[in-house]
């Protein structure tokens, strides 16, 4: 029986230590071997690696993939106008040497962004003192970031490399500090306000133009209709007076006749009117020639006569 154990616990160390030899990189990672502190190895391929077993050498982790740095510090940035500025930007970047990573800036990528956030922040700096406000906010911004991203570059990659790849720099909001926004709202809201009531005054100008022109044309376009109107009627009148003026010169005594009916029809419209005449007016000629007498008529009230006066005796 002490013997099986004895095996059974020399396979146990056997296999401690053999997996103590092999580690795995994954293909997202490098992995780093040390020996005694100092690199040994850097491992780029994924899969089952070995080394060593501890103390001998150890395995550390890198990350390989495009990490994004984005901004945590609002302190403001001066513009060429002496404008307060807050810029927020984000950085891709990778780690392409772990060794030269590890040697000049840290052992993870916490220490590179720390590193890489403080280099950007001054290159950005620089570039906004040299920038106006417009400038900042027009298409110009991505001459700034191109510099930016210039500027990095050298820094990381100079005397002492980093052993990384700034892929791009990216200002994703410009805006004034919280002290003068309010301000800068304002006076854009009265600016608006001033376009908002020109443009009012304006449209008002033209619809009061518009409205007196449509009035004006109204007016003469009522005028010529009446004009054309009137001088119809007046042809109109002007024939129907020729055509009568030939009807009746045709047969005189039917034209009198005629416009006698006329005339009583006109004068005897209703019952209850009187008419104080003299029979032997020419009024009822066509009546009297007919042989029709004429309605009664009522003749006026004799005027009361006063006495004569006594002659007075010479």
């Amino acid at each position: 029986m002490n013997r099986i154990g004895f095996y059974l616990s020399s396979a146990l160390v056997a296999l401690a230590l053999l997996s103590s030899t092999l580690f795995v990189v994954d293909q997202r990672q490098f992995g780093v071997v040390y020996a005694l502190g100092q690199i040994k190895e850097v491992v780029t391929e994924p899969g089952l690696h070995m080394k060593l077993p501890p103390p001998l050498q150890n395995v550390t982790y890198i990350d390989k993939r495009l990490l994004t740095l984005d901004n945590a510090d609002t302190e403001p940035m001066l513009t060429a106008e002496k404008q307060r500025m807050v810029i927020d930007w984000y950085v891709r970047w990778r780690i392409t040497e772990p060794s030269q990573y590890i040697r000049n800036v840290g052992l993870d990528e916490r220490a590179g962004a720390i590193q890489l956030s403080r280099v950007v922040r001054n290159a950005l700096q620089e570039e906004i003192n040299k920038r106006t406000v417009k400038e900042l906010l027009s298409l110009k911004r991505e001459a700034i970031m191109n510099d930016v991203k210039t500027e990095v570059l050298e820094k990381v990659k100079g005397a002492k490399p980093w052993g990384i790849d700034v892929v791009d720099v990216r200002i994703t909001r410009a805006d004034y500090v919280d002290a003068i926004t309010e301000s800068v709202y304002r006076r854009m809201e009265a600016e608006r306000k001033r376009v908002a009531n020109e443009l009012r005054s304006t449209g008002g100008a033209e619809g009061e133009k518009i409205r007196a022109d449509a009035d004006r044309q109204r007016e003469v376009t009522v005028a010529n209709a009446y004009r054309d109107a009137q001088k119809i009627k007046g042809e109109g009148d002007a024939e129907a007076a020729r055509l009568y003026a030939d009807a009746f010169g045709r047969d005189a005594q039917f034209a009198q006749f005629y416009r006698s009916l006329e005339a009583y029809k006109t004068t005897f419209s209703k019952k209850s009117d009187l008419m104080v005449v003299d029979p032997s007016s020419d009024f009822f000629k066509a009546m009297r020639s007919s042989g029709v007498s004429p309605p009664a008529l009522v003749a006026p009230p004799a005027a009361a006569t006063a006495p004569a006066a006594p002659a007075r005796k010479p």
